[in-house]
Parts: structure tokens; C-alpha cells; sequence
């Protein structure tokens, strides 16, 4: 067993190995604070020819044995993953599938299990740092130190690692991944900061991530294992300038054609000829070919780039492609819009709903709720393709949560708009960046719905091409400048500053000077944008869609809550019935009134209002005579409180029998004369 530690901001960081799980090819125990993971690597020992990709499989699993909790449900066992794990692997995966060698086919599985728990650090960068750890120390090939931290911005002072409880009031939440001189990967949200801000923390950061590089190599270099040797190109030297030959000059045809479809057809058409024409060469010809000829195309376009300052769609290095915005498309939604950029489309639907439609989340953490909700769906039909739908994937939740991180810092907070809010944006075509154009999209929908959002929120995505110390970036990047590109760096915000970061590479890092380049750019691209959505429409409306529900919100006192709801719920259910509203009061007396007829929100809230009221000494009422006695009547003042008129208070003149002045059901307008220390009402009738 090997370890060593450091202290990282306020607590101690410390790495393990040797200790636990020793079957697997690379393993070791991170833990920050009283937060422990076990992070473990395996793989196959033969590669799969049949892939042209690394398989590489993260998964992240929080145990809730390590917060002291029992799962729920009938087998008290985890379930599947949840969005929070779903979203951990990502961001494990997305560093490290970069620095693996390009032609390693072997398949790796990386699994995070989450041992303790102490709720206020999250296992996010422990992630990160452990794979890489396990990683190195492994006899795979992987021999690049990777570390990541979370950079915090609070009073205009950087914070390194903060907890749960610091985030919530810093104005910046980045997670910074990299090596001892580059940037590999970025994740974060903030509160419409600026780009100096963001390339300040970066900075920051940098330092911290070399001291937990020293901490790998040193694990490495006293435990790590020899590295296997492998050396199998997908396709060999032969074989490619023998399909390259059999391509001829049709391989620069097909790179011409501008327009995406047609350029897609014509080289399917030319990579099914070419197949056929060598089929006895390799059983598996045709996935070479389209091999081949994806490198062909991705040198062609790179060269074209760097060389010639011109984009295979014919644009320029920093052109977008042409915007156009619509809202309320559809009549019977709460708001709608459709954002379109080239041949990225995003239909947003936002709908409205009341406290009891919020998110319910039963995390590691602890019981959250969520009254914002943005979901990102990409049907197969956007890009042409034809697979079954079997739920949401790892990509979806992934462009889901970037996209509502974006549009958060602009919401009004629940007191002033106290409604459940979700947005949908479905991709209806997609050529490249439609998380951002669902960031658009939504924004505009959210206004067409009247969510009184602060400013309009758009985004965009930045490219980069690079070839040793030459490099360009491109703004606004389509599919294949993705595909063949070296970068997806995305940026989206408001016209005062950044709300969500994004930062994926396909190289083994950038430096700080392409990315501050980069954030130039797309601020440049993104007040565009900006502007075309405007135009459509400037300010949310003034009022919400006569189709959504109507919203009120007040507060009764914590020991009046039990006469609202009456015995076994009597009085609220009645008031539910009779309105056709909902009515949800919590703990603390805050009761929130939803229906979709006005009138009848507001006469609910009346009567909620008239339970919780006490008669006051002096004042004039107007009540229902409820019972008779031979001694006076009793008059329902308020809902659920009646008051004594005596017999000798019911006229000035002298009253044999009460039913001679009053009967059940009349209404009569009555005085509290006085409340006794029993909290009985006497009253006189008004005549």
C-alpha cells in the first residue's frame, strides 16, 4: 500500500493505492474532507477491430450507504443512476478520453463508487483526479497526469474547492481540468461574470493542478506497472493507399458540396462503390473505407482552414450562419418559440405549473426540490437518421443541464413569480452546437410565456483547428468543423456577462491564450445573437397565457394551518372542490393558491384568508344565522366562527321568541360587543 496527501484549500487531499480492489488493472482511494471514493480501472485484453473509437465506459454511482441513508423503495437497493451520476461520468470521461493513444481499441471501463459522504464536498474532481490516478499507475497506455479542481469567485477573491455551502453564494462555479501546461476540460456556471473574470480563474487554478500532478507521478513512479505495447493501426499503410487510390478524384467531388445532406449522400454513395469495388480485400472494407475517407475529409478541411482562411459551408472564420426567431407558435401552450441557426433548429415549449408539479429529488445529499426544469430531447429525425427511442441518453441530460445552468441566473426567484416552471427544447434539425441554440430557443420561449427573466440568454459554440504552434478558431462551428475539429468550447450568457461554460477537447490540451482568444470571440458572436432575438421580442410579456394556471402565494399563521385544513382535510377539500383549484400549504404557513380561472383563485384565497382571520371587538359584520336556542342565535361572522347575539340583543324592542326576529339562513349584520377569556363572541344585531 502507497500513499501521500497534500492540503488543498482548507482540507486535506490524500491518494491511496494498494489497498482495496487489487484484482483491477489500476485502482486507488481518493478522499477529500470526510468525502471517499473508490475509483477503480479494468479492460479488455484484446482490442475490438470492429470499433473505430476508444470504448471507453465511465461510471459514477453514489452509495447511499455513504451518507448514513437507506435507499427507498420496496428493494431498498440503488437503482439506475441518477442525473446528478449521469452527469459525474460525463464529466470523469470527458478529460480523459483525449490523451488516450488514437488508435487504442480496447474496451476500458472506469467505475467511481462513492464510499463517505460529508455532503458539503462533492466527488466531482475526486472523479477526475482518481481515474487519472488508477489510470497511470495501470499498464494501459494512458501516461498523461491529469488533475482537476473547482474554482470558486466570492467578493472578487478566487476560492479553491469550495463546499456546497460556499458555491451558493459565489458569482462563479468552474470545474478547471489540465495538465502541468494546458487546459484539457472546463465545466461551470456563473452569475453573468466577465470573460477577464473567467480567465482569471483558470489561472488560479493552474498552480493547484500541478501540485496534484506531483501527487500522481509520485504514486506512479513508486506502484505503477509496465505498459502494454500495442501497435495496431485501424487500417495499415498498404491498405489505405490502396483505398485511397481506389477513391481517385471523387474524394475531392464530395468535399465540395456545400450544403450538409448533399455532401453526406455523396459520400455515402462514394464509400458504398469503393467497398464493393474492394471487397475481397478485408471483411470489414466498407468501416475502413469510411475510415479512410473521414481522414481524407478531415485533412482537407483542416488544410483549408489554416491555409486558406476559408470553412467547408463556404463562411468565414468568425461568420455565423444566418438566425432567425419566432415565438407563440403554438396557440394552446404557455409560450413557444423556435430558434434557428443554419441547419440547427430548437422548437421550446415552456410550460407552467404550481408548487406541487417541483421536482422531488431524494439525492445523496440530501431532499431537494427543483421549480425549474429544462429537458432537451434529440429525435433521430434531426440529423436524418433512423433508431428506436428508448429513452433519454447520457448526451440529452448532458445538453439538458448545460442549457439550464445558462438560463438560471436570469430567472425571478420563487416570492416574485411562484410558479413550477419547465421548458422543453426539442432539436428539430442539427448541424452543430444545438445545446446552444436550446439556450436560445428557451430564452425566447420563456419571455413569449411572461417568466419575467431578467435578459435574454443565448449562446454559441467555438472551434479550434491546430497543427503545432499554428492555430485557428471558428465561431458558430456546424457538425463537421465539430467532427474534424479540435475543440467544442461553449459559452453562453447575457449582454452583461457568461452564465455557463463548457470546454470539450479532442487534443491534449489548449493554453490559456486560445481560450481567452476563444471567449472573445464567442462574446463577439453572442451579442449577434443577441440582438436578432431582441428584435423578435425585447421584454417577457406583461401577462401569462390565459391557458396557464394562475398563481397566488400568501401566508396564514403556523397555528392556524389546521383550521385551513379542517378534520380529515374537510375545509381544504371542500375548497378544492368547489373552486377547481389546488391549494398546497407547507410547514412554515405558506399557502399557494393554482387554478386557471382567476376569479376563483382569488375568491379561494378570500375564504382561506376569512379562516385564518379573528373577529375584532368593534367591528361590523355580516353572518349567517347557523342555530337558534331559546336564548339567542348563533351568526357565523367568519368561516368556521360563530358569535352569540343574545335574545335581548336582537332588537331595541323586547324579543319574546328569537325565530320572531331571525330563522336559520338569514343573513343579518351583526357588532362583536366582546370576546371573553374563553374566546367566546357576543354579539348585537344591527338593525
Amino acid at each position: 500500500m502507497y500513499s501521500t496527501e497534500i492540503t488543498l484549500g482548507d482540507k486535506k487531499l490524500r491518494i491511496e493505492t494498494g489497498r482495496l480492489a487489487k484484482q483491477a488493472a489500476g485502482e486507488c482511494v481518493i478522499s477529500y474532507g470526510d468525502t471517499v471514493l473508490l475509483v477503480c480501472v479494468t479492460y479488455k485484453p484484446d482490442a475490438d477491430e470492429n470499433v473505430d473509437f476508444l470504448p471507453l465506459t465511465v461510471d459514477y454511482r453514489e452509495l447511499l450507504f455513504a451518507a448514513g441513508k437507506i435507499p427507498g423503495g420496496f428493494f431498498k437497493r440503488e437503482g439506475r443512476p441518477s442525473e446528478n451520476e449521469i452527469l459525474t461520468s460525463r464529466l470523469i470521461d470527458r478529460p480523459l478520453r483525449p490523451l488516450f493513444p488514437e488508435n487504442f481499441r480496447n474496451g476500458i471501463q472506469i467505475i467511481a463508487h462513492l464510499l463517505s459522504s460529508d455532503i458539503e464536498h462533492e466527488a466531482d474532481t475526486l472523479g477526475i483526479v482518481g481515474a487519472a490516478t488508477a489510470l497511470l499507475i495501470s499498464d494501459l497506455p494512458f501516461n498523461t497526469p491529469v488533475a482537476a479542481v473547482k474554482v470558486g469567485l466570492r467578493n472578487s477573491e478566487y476560492i479553491i474547492n469550495p463546499g456546497v455551502s460556499q458555491q451558493e453564494t459565489c458569482k462563479l462555479n468552474l470545474i478547471i481540468t489540465g495538465t502541468k501546461d494546458s487546459v484539457v476540460m472546463i465545466e461551470g456556471s456563473a452569475k453573468e461574470i466577465s470573460e477577464q473574470e473567467v480567465t482569471g480563474a483558470i489561472k488560479f487554478a493552474q498552480s493547484e493542478i500541478v501540485r496534484i500532478i506531483e501527487m500522481e507521478e509520485e504514486i506512479r513512479e513508486k506502484v505503477g506497472k509496465r505498459k502494454i505495447e500495442f501497435n495496431i493501426p485501424f487500417v495499415d499503410e498498404t491498405l489505405f493507399n490502396e483505398i485511397r487510390q481506389a477513391l481517385g478524384d471523387d474524394i475531392n467531388q464530395v468535399y465540395n458540396f456545400k450544403e450538409m445532406k448533399a455532401r453526406e449522400q455523396a459520400i455515402y454513395e462514394l464509400i458504398k462503390s469503393t467497398a464493393e469495388k474492394m471487397q475481397e480485400k478485408d471483411e470489414n472494407i466498407e468501416k475502413k473505407v469510411r475510415w479512410v475517407v473521414d481522414n481524407i475529409l478531415r485533412k482537407k478541411m483542416r488544410e483549408q482552414v489554416l491555409l486558406e482562411k476559408k470553412r467547408i459551408d463556404g463562411r468565414s472564420l468568425k461568420e455565423i450562419r444566418p438566425v432567425s426567431c419566432e415565438i407563440g407558435i403554438l396557440p394552446r401552450t404557455h409560450g413557444s418559440a423556435i430558434f434557428t441557426r443554419g441547419q440547427t433548429q430548437s422548437l421550446a415549449v415552456t410550460t407552467l405549473g404550481t408548487a406541487s408539479d417541483e421536482q422531488r429529488i431524494d439525492a445523496i445529499y440530501g431532499e431537494e426540490s427543483k421549480s425549474f426544469m429544462l429537458h432537451y430531447n434529440f429525435p433521430p429525425f434531426s440529423v436524418g437518421d433512423v433508431r428506436p427511442l428508448r429513452g433519454v441518453g447520457r448526451r440529452e441530460i448532458g445538453h439538458g443541464a448545460l442549457a439550464e445552468r445558462a438560463i438560471i441566473p436570469v430567472l425571478p426567484n420563487n416570492e416574485s413569480f411562484p410558479y413550477t416552471i419547465r421548458v422543453v427544447s426539442n432539436i428539430l434539425e442539427s448541424n452543430g452546437s444545438s445545446s446552444m441554440a436550446a439556450v436560445c430557443g428557451s430564452s425566447l420561449s420563456l419571455m413569449d410565456a411572461g417568466v419575467p427573466i431578467k435578459t435574454a440568454v443565448a449562446g454559441i459554440s467555438i472551434g479550434l483547428v491546430k497543427e503545432d504552434n499554428q492555430f485557428e478558431l471558428l465561431t458558430d462551428i456546424a457538425g463537421t468543423e465539430d467532427h474534424y475539429g479540435d475543440m467544442d468550447f461553449k459559452i453562453a450568457g447575457t449582454t452583461n456577462g457568461i452564465t455557463v461554460i463548457q470546454l470539450d477537447l479532442k487534443i491534449r490540451g489548449v493554453n490559456l491564450d486560445i481560450l481567452a482568444q476563444g471567449l472573445d470571440y464567442a462574446k463577439e458572436a453572442r451579442m449577434k445573437i443577441l440582438e436578432f432575438m431582441n428584435s423578435t421580442i425585447k421584454l417577457p410579456r406583461s401577462e401569462i397565457s390565459q391557458y396557464a394556471p394562475k398563481n397566488i402565494v400568501f401566508a396564514v399563521p403556523k397555528a392556524k394551518i389546521g383550521e385551513v385544513i379542517g378534520p380529515g382535510g374537510k375545509t381544504i377539500r371542500k375548497i378544492i372542490a368547489d373552486l377547481d383549484v389546488t391549494v398546497d400549504i407547507d410547514d412554515d404557513g405558506k399557502v399557494t393558491i393554482s387554478g386557471i380561472d382567476t376569479h376563483n383563485v382569488e375568491q379561494a384565497q378570500n375564504i382561506v384568508q376569512s379562516i385564518v382571520q379573528e373577529a375584532e371587538v368593534g367591528k361590523t359584520y355580516i353572518g349567517k344565522v347557523k342555530r337558534i336556542t331559546n336564548f339567542g342565535a348563533f351568526v357565523e361572522i367568519l368561516p368556521g366562527k360563530d358569535g352569540l347575539v343574545h335574545i335581548s340583543k336582537l332588537s331595541r324592542q323586547r324579543v319574546n321568541k328569537v325565530e320572531d326576529i331571525v330563522k336559520v339562513g338569514d343573513e343579518i349584520t351583526v357588532k362583536v360587543l366582546e370576546i371573553d377569556n374563553q374566546g367566546r363572541i357576543n354579539l348585537i344585531r344591527k338593525e
